[in-house]
């Protein structure tokens, strides 16, 4: 390989995210000088970079090589595939492919970034659509998945061919769509398939993840034992199989719906306008809601991740136009996504200290995972029968437990490779070649900036240790004022202390340091440090202001 990682006659895998991780899908792969991008997602902070909502991954390889960049590829819409593209896809400057769905959501997307137009889009109407794009050929394939158009990727390159799982799962009875049947996966498994790039989120279920259309019926009798009291139902926004369940059970069990959730007014409009909730029963608003009979309403809700400023959130906290009392009842027909224990567990408290009923997929059938568990990869490991296999979406311990129960059921090849890792995979021996940087970029503000700069170290010391501010006048006299130290009873003793320390320490100059602007302030930095971690423990940021003249 050159060493600007151009590919040559070759082909290559690069993940920038989403491999050693769950969330930030970015792949890239590479052959006869090109590159193709499937997915351009991102993740949530979760609290591990503070002030920050967003991350992305660092697309600085790419972006280096736009010239050899052909296309981005999406496989379906949930954020951690597309959450990236009004962010980057306009600079990028490529065209993105996407199923109906996928695009009307995209659309919208850069529509609210003022984008519109600004990309080029291209609209794959029909299932097992294909297009080519430089030396590739790409042919969608429908996998179930909890979302509409969850989509499988076939990739024809003339080393041989690459089926991209995407998110996906086996559901007999998916409620939305119709999969790529058995027969059909079997069929490009005996065409033969270079190379397995799957999904290895639920790689220790030892179970499948259970079909949609059995959550019908989990949720239909869960919904019939509370009658007469108020339910609300919280799941994914993008699940549109659950939100058509549950407009079924809202009618089955004569209840009116009412929805509280702007990405589920949104999902239920795109869903709409694509074919999807033909006959989702019209919802109520707020007011109306209020006005039924508690046992026949049923509430759709946003905020089961324990978003604080979500519907439920904010119902939990009674700052919201609907309201549970004491023995009404909420479904969590959702997971607990990693990271959000803590969240939601808090919300379950508000709820629980008020006397509402909480039902969980641990008590109750309202919820199926959208990830394969181990059967169901061991079945299209038989189906496709590849030659190698590579696990992504996963923390480097699912994608490891795929490799090896890939190469118990018989592929003769597994690549366990991360972010930055760029992995030949033909000809020859599949083997990691290369290692480029692949960091992480945030949403600080209005600007994208690198997660590991000096900003976010910064932020985080202030956390932990706060931060003093020194003004000195003209004469050198220090005023101070402290913030996020554990002094509050103890503050004007310390500051006392602390003027005393400046003043010892400002006397102690000798020479030219004396009038040095530098000098004078590092030693009042030092001696206000000092005096801040022997009456507090702290070691906080020192800021020293020091009058003109």
């Amino acid at each position: 390989m050159k060493k600007n990682y151009a590919p040559e006659d070759e082909l290559l895998f690069l993940a920038l995210g989403g491999s050693g991780e769950i969330g930030m899908n970015v792949n890239l792969y590479g052959c006869r000088g090109k590159w193709l991008m499937v997915d351009l997602g991102m993740t949530f902070s979760g609290g591990e970079y503070p002030g920050v909502d967003l991350v992305f991954a660092d697309l600085d390889f790419i972006e280096e090589r736009l010239d050899q960049l052909e296309a981005i590829v999406i496989t379906h819409a949930h954020e951690d595939h597309i959450g990236a593209v009004p962010y980057f896809a306009a600079d990028l400057g490529v065209p993105i492919y996407a199923t109906p769905f996928t695009m009307d959501l995209i659309k919208r997307k850069l529509a609210e970034a003022g984008l519109d137009g600004e990309v080029a889009l291209h609209t794959i109407e029909e299932d097992h659509g294909s297009f080519t794009v430089g030396p590739f050929g790409v042919t969608y394939l429908p996998l179930a998945h909890s979302i509409a158009e969850g989509n499988a990727l076939l990739i024809e390159t003339p080393h041989g061919r690459i089926f991209h799982t995407g998110d996906w799962k086996l559901d007999e009875d998916p409620i939305i769509g119709e999969p790529t049947t058995e027969e059909e996966l079997a069929e490009i498994g005996d065409e033969g398939v270079l190379a397995l790039v799957c999904d290895s989120t639920n790689v220790f279920n030892p179970a499948a993840s259970g079909s949609e259309g059995a959550v019908y019926t989990g949720l239909l009798e869960e919904v019939q034992k509370h009658s007469g009291k108020r339910v609300l139902v919280t799941t994914f926004a993008s699940n549109v199989a659950r939100l058509h369940t549950l407009g079924e059970v809202a009618r089955e069990t004569g209840r009116t719906l009412c929805v509280a959730g702007r990405s589920l007014d949104r999902i239920i409009e795109v869903a709409e306008d694509n074919g999807y909730l033909t006959d989702f029963p019209k919802p109520v608003d707020w007011n109306e809601a209020m006005r039924l009979p508690r046992g026949e309403v049923l509430i759709l809700a946003t905020g089961g991740q324990g978003e604080p400023r979500a519907a439920l959130g904010r119902i939990a906290d009674e700052n919201h136009p609907l309201e549970l009392v004491r023995g009404d009842v909420v479904l969590f027909s959702s997971r607990q996504i990693p990271g959000n224990e803590i969240a939601i567990g808090t919300i379950q408290n508000k709820l629980a200290e008020r006397g509402i009923t909480m039902v969980t997929d641990r008590q109750s059938m309202i919820h199926v995972s959208g990830h394969p568990g181990r059967p169901e990869l061991e079945e299209l490991y038989g189906w496709l029968r590849p030659e190698i296999l590579v696990p992504v979406h996963g923390e480097m311990r699912h994608l490891q437990e795929q490799a090896r129960l890939g190469k118990a059921n018989g592929i003769p090849d597994a690549v366990v490779q991360q972010n930055g890792d760029i992995v030949r995979l033909a000809p020859g021996k599949p083997e990691r070649i290369a290692q480029v940087r692949a960091g992480r970029l945030v949403l600080d503000g209005d600007l994208i900036v690198p997660a590991d700069g000096e900003t976010m170290a910064m932020r985080r010391r202030l956390m932990r240790d706060g931060v003093v501010i020194v003004a000195l006048d003209r004469a050198l006299n220090p005023q101070i004022d402290a913030v996020g130290l554990p002094l509050d009873e103890d503050y004007e003793e310390f500051a006392t202390e602390a003027r005393a320390d400046i003043g010892k320490a400002l006397g102690r100059l000798k020479g030219a340091d004396r009038k040095s602007s530098q000098a004078i302030r590092e030693a009042a930095r030092l001696a206000v440090r000092r005096a801040a971690q022997r009456w507090s423990g702290k070691k906080p940021q020192v800021r020293v202001l020091l009058a003109k003249g």
